[in-house]
């Protein structure tokens, strides 16, 4: 059922702008390489071994003319020389061990060297994952979640790499572990009551990309396609993605909606603002589609679809970005970005006419604000809430038949 035949691009805008956007790539880059050659520390805004870096290096790489493409192994090297300072988490972001695996994939593509590098951390993930360190019941973020937990770890994997079976076992048996019942009660999060920002969340089941069920079903789902879905990850991945269409309501714009944790009653009215890669409906139909086409289920992915179309054809630049940070507004995580890219996958996957309309249209509005993503870069270079995200993102687009290897650090493809 797999539709990822290359599709004509339709973002001529993108297409003319890509000299720009390499030049901007190089000036950044080489601006990020300096500054950590010459001992300032890393930015608040860029974990250290954050991906980011490698991920828009090799991405110039593939797009770039030679000079270029040369120009971006020296922040490759910068960058490979200082890993190891991070948190020492097994996480994808923030610091975290899997962050550093995807990132030597990628800056691979200019310092093949690397490779033996990740292949010895890639082996210390595993070794650590034969411990099964995570909660099963009242789970926390890094038991389970893309940005700190083991669905990234699962995704760093398939970064740049073919894995074998043997390497993603463990992280597939317990998330699939985390799936054995149809309203996903193993999921429901504990030790965050009182908290001051995820309160709301204790007790409940999250829906998103970056830290709840979406995010678990595209580390199944990536898994699935490289080493075939057994019974236990088929069973897994049709219990949270039934479990995630049941969560969704049409929203006060006629959108199809997601709130960020379960319907535990029903959910208020209103019109839901964030519809991002994170939360919301982006992120959400990203996976379901892509868990239906994996498992050649026509009905689902057809749902999903529909599901992404109604808000490709409602999305509001206006209302849906927001935020007091420019990246809260133009980067991957919460931002323009984000939606470009899942837009850009549906585009390439799955053909739809809306995403491919959405996407030119983010393009445009991503083009018009490089001044800002310059100025982001000067102070953020990481992947997810950074300058190198917007920049890989409208790379993708100007050169379709760019390499798309960075985009499982997204739960894309």
């Amino acid at each position: 059922m797999s539709t990822s035949t290359r599709t004509e691009d339709t973002t001529p805008a993108a297409a003319d702008a890509a000299p720009e956007l390499r030049a901007l790539a190089v000036e950044l880059l080489d601006a990020w390489a300096f500054r950590q050659a010459s001992g300032e520390q890393w930015t608040a805004g860029t974990a250290p071994c954050d991906p980011g870096v490698p991920a828009l290096a090799a991405l110039l790489a593939d797009t770039g003319e030679p000079a270029e493409a040369a120009a971006a192994g020296h922040p490759v090297a910068v960058w490979a020389r200082g890993i190891g300072r991070g948190q020492g988490h097994p996480g994808l972001y923030d610091g975290g061990l899997a962050g550093t695996l995807a990132g030597l994939r990628l800056g691979a593509r200019l310092h093949p060297q690397l490779h033996r590098v990740a292949d010895r951390l890639r082996d210390h993930l595993l070794s650590v994952a034969q411990t099964r360190p995570w909660r099963r019941t009242g789970v926390r973020f890094p038991d389970q979640d893309l940005i700190v937990g083991p669905s990234g770890t699962l995704l760093s994997l398939c970064v740049g790499a073919r894995p074998d079976g043997s390497h993603l076992a463990p992280y597939v048996a317990h998330l699939t572990s985390l799936c054995d019942g149809a309203e996903l009660p193993r999921l429901r999060a504990d030790g965050y009551a009182g908290h001051p920002y995820l309160s709301w969340v204790q007790g409940r089941v999250n829906t998103g990309m970056g830290h709840g069920v979406a995010g678990l079903v595209t580390a199944l789902t990536a898994a699935a396609r490289r080493t075939g879905p057994d019974a236990g990850t088929r069973r897994a991945l049709r219990t949270a993605t039934r479990w995630l269409a049941r969560q969704s309501f049409d929203d006060a714009r006629g959108i199809r909606s997601w709130d960020g944790a379960g319907l535990d009653e029903p959910p208020p009215d209103g019109a839901r603002a964030r519809q991002a890669w994170c939360y919301g409906n982006p992120g959400v139909t990203w996976a379901l589609w892509d868990a239906a086409d994996a498992l050649d289920d026509a009905a689902a992915a057809t749902w999903a679809a529909r599901a992404f179309t109604g808000l490709a054809e409602r999305y509001d630049e206006n209302f849906h970005l927001f935020g007091e940070h420019p990246a809260d507004l133009l980067a991957c995580c919460h931002g323009a970005a984000g939606v470009l890219a899942v837009a850009d996958a549906f585009h390439h996957h799955a053909r739809l006419p809306a995403a491919t309309a959405l996407r030119a249209r983010l393009a445009r509005h991503l083009l018009d604000r490089l001044p800002e993503v310059r100025s982001l870069g000067k102070e953020r270079m990481g992947l997810l809430g950074g300058a190198t995200g917007p920049l890989c993102a409208l790379l993708t687009v100007a050169v379709p038949e760019a390499d798309r290897r960075w985009q499982p650090c997204f739960g894309l493809r």
